[in-house]
């Protein structure tokens, strides 16, 4: 029997198991879960053999979780073409972890033992990424091997001079280049230990504490249960890190409230789809993609989530415009507040939850790795539950345990294909021609460049992971971005906004598929509504270049003076598109608004004052005829 998930890709399907079966595949997630913990704890494992051993254990785990077909006859567990994965799996990880000291000798000369283990692990590793999210990074991995084959066949300066399959597999398996280098490392240090730490907050109960808290803050407010979507996803997703996740746990919650309260079905989707997608670019954890920005730029993790914040406050700033202007226009009312309860009840309840992600900032602050950072977490949230429990809960503990190996398979498997593209950048030198064409596209000028960023990210993210997304954007276009003179944390930061923005992109849009299926709304109408409300993930990233002050690049009083100036333009903007302000506007109202936003965009204090003031014109304009209509 099988059962649809909301997951990485749309149409991704997991096996379902009981009785015994299920009991071997949970613990089977679990030791993935405990052998992440052990590595963060005992950080002297050997490379080689701790890279091998997780990509073997995710590989097997996958193939017995997720189907090889997606034929609903075809997707029971076969002894034949699984089991055959399960086998080549073991056999080449084995091989790998054994011999590693003396293949490293014959690196460039392997012998043909290497080649059919090498081999049989590619192929291993392209088919666990198929099964959890699709052909997606799949493809990207066939394409750059077929690169890797026949690139003498191309001419011109993307060609080179070909590679053999003993040389694809000394780059892939035989050295650090590929598996078992940077795309392990990354997964195995900063991704997978969050990974567990929010399948712990989830089972503790963190999640329905954080929706219950969004509630009670926004429970007096117009359009509350919408107010309350952002809020929620935006703690939630700024910890599990994934879009269609945030949906899948926080949507069942909030869009039903929405549709309550008088919000479209498809309007309520894509309100949770906008701000769970904003979710995991949120400090302070940032769905761990801030821990591998730190290790492509050496920034450290505190910088990092410090200039985060002001960008993504902004966001989601945005987002409550939206909802805000569509509430008033659609005279959206309130929840029924007698079912939310105070936000001193809810807080008492689960103050503690604060205190596990306080902690964590601290002892990244303290200067510890990330995964001490996220065992710390761990930690506080198994001693804080117990005492709360007053008493010492082994099951919840090994619930969370199967449950954060089940979220890391969904990552997890990525890691194969991530290698193979690293690998084969490395060995054809295509990301040197890649940067040349890309900065030639571009002819000099970084606007062509950030929207080059966005449709190229777009299409690499497609289905992945905020943290998987970002590694593949800026392996693509991020020395490119650098050799045009954009600054490292600028450059970054671009690619970071545009990592995530597939997950509500038309044509893509798989957290808004997900959301529309809860809301039981048009996939369609869903996606074009959260591509509205995230106007500001695709305006904002602009604005890290031109006005890099939001970025906290310069005095304290340019950042405050920026600040305020961006907000008075991205809610122009929103009410330029909703077509509301104090009331609605008429097209001459939202022409001059457009018009407003426009000059706000634009460095400089005299675009600023200009711009302002349209904007304080229409404004009053809309005051005098909101108390003219009240009146009458």
């Amino acid at each position: 029997m099988e059962k649809r998930t909301a997951a990485p890709d749309a149409a991704r399907i997991e096996r379902s198991f009981s009785g015994v079966p299920l009991h071997l595949v949970n613990l089977g997630l679990a030791v993935l879960s405990f052998l992440i913990l052990y590595w963060t704890v005992y950080i002297g494992t050997d490379v080689v053999v701790k890279h091998a051993l997780f990509l073997m254990t995710v590989c097997i785990l996958t193939a017995v979780v997720y189907p090889f077909s997606r034929n609903p006859e075809r997707r029971r567990l076969s002894l034949g073409m699984d089991s055959l994965v399960v086998v080549l799996a073991v056999v080449a990880s084995i091989y790998a972890m054994y011999d590693y000291n003396e293949r490293f000798m014959r690196l460039g000369s392997l012998d043909p033992l290497d080649v059919i283990m090498g081999t049989a692990m590619i192929v291993v590793a392209l088919d666990i990424g198929r099964r959890v999210i699709g052909w997606a990074l799949t493809s990207v991995s066939l394409a750059l091997l077929a690169y890797a084959f026949f690139g003498n066949l191309i001419p011109g300066a993307f060609g080179h001079r070909g590679a053999d399959l003993a040389g694809v597999v000394n780059s892939i398996y035989a050295g650090l280049e590929g598996f078992y280098g940077l795309s392990a490392r990354m997964m195995i240090l900063y991704v997978a230990p969050f990974i567990i730490f929010g399948a712990f907050l989830e089972k503790t109960g963190a999640g329905e504490f954080f929706i219950r808290l969004a509630f009670a803050l926004t429970k007096n407010t117009v359009g509350g249960p919408a107010k309350a979507a952002v809020i929620g996803s935006a703690m939630i997703g700024s910890i599990s890190g994934s879009a269609i996740a945030n949906v899948s746990s926080t949507g069942v919650f909030t869009i039903p409230m929405m549709i309550r309260v008088g919000y479209k079905p498809h309007v309520a989707g894509a309100v949770e789809a906008a701000a769970s997608t904003g979710g995991q670019i949120m400090p302070p954890i940032m769905g761990a993609i801030a821990f591998l920005m730190a290790e492509f730029t050496q920034i450290p993790y505190i910088t990092i989530a410090m200039v985060a914040t002001t960008p993504i406050l902004l966001y989601f700033a945005t987002v409550f415009l939206f909802i805000h202007f569509e509430a008033k226009k659609e005279n959206i009312g309130r929840a029924d507040a007698e079912n939310i309860e105070p936000v001193r009840t809810v807080l008492r309840e689960g103050w503690h939850y604060f205190f596990a992600l306080v902690l964590i900032v601290v002892v990244m602050g303290m200067g510890y790795a990330p995964g001490t950072a996220a065992l710390a977490g761990i930690a506080a949230l198994l001693v804080t539950h117990a005492c709360k429990s007053r008493r010492i809960d082994l099951k919840n503990f090994y619930e969370c345990m199967v449950l954060g190996g089940k979220y890391l398979l969904s990552i997890g498997s990525l890691t194969g294909c991530i290698g193979i593209i690293l690998s084969i950048v490395g060995l054809t030198g295509v990301g040197l021609k890649f940067s040349w064409f890309f900065s030639a596209l571009s002819q000099g000028s970084p606007f062509i460049a950030i929207i080059l960023v966005c449709l190229i990210s777009t299409v690499l993210g497609m289905g992945l992971a905020s943290s998987a997304a970002y590694i593949i954007t800026a392996i693509a276009v991020g020395p490119a971005l650098l050799d045009m003179g954009f600054p490292l944390i600028v450059a970054h930061f671009i690619m970071i906004w545009f990592s995530i923005n597939s997950e509500i992109t038309p044509p893509v849009g798989l957290a808004a598929i997900v959301a529309a299926g809860i809301a039981k709304a048009d996939p369609w109408r869903t996606m074009f509504t959260s591509f509205k409300f995230s106007k500001g993930l695709y305006i904002l990233p602009f604005l890290f270049y031109y006005r890099p002050e939001i970025l906290l690049q310069g005095s304290l009083t340019d950042f405050a003076l920026t600040t305020v100036v961006v907000m008075f333009a991205l809610t122009s903007l929103a009410a330029a598109i909703e077509g509301y302000l104090s009331t609605s506007l008429f097209l001459h109202e939202r022409l001059l608004l457009l018009l407003c936003a426009g000059p706000l965009f634009i460095p400089g204090r005299i675009w600023d004052v200009l711009g302002v003031g349209i904007f304080a014109l229409v404004f009053f304009m809309q005051r005098r005829r909101a108390r003219s209509t009240a009146s009458a």
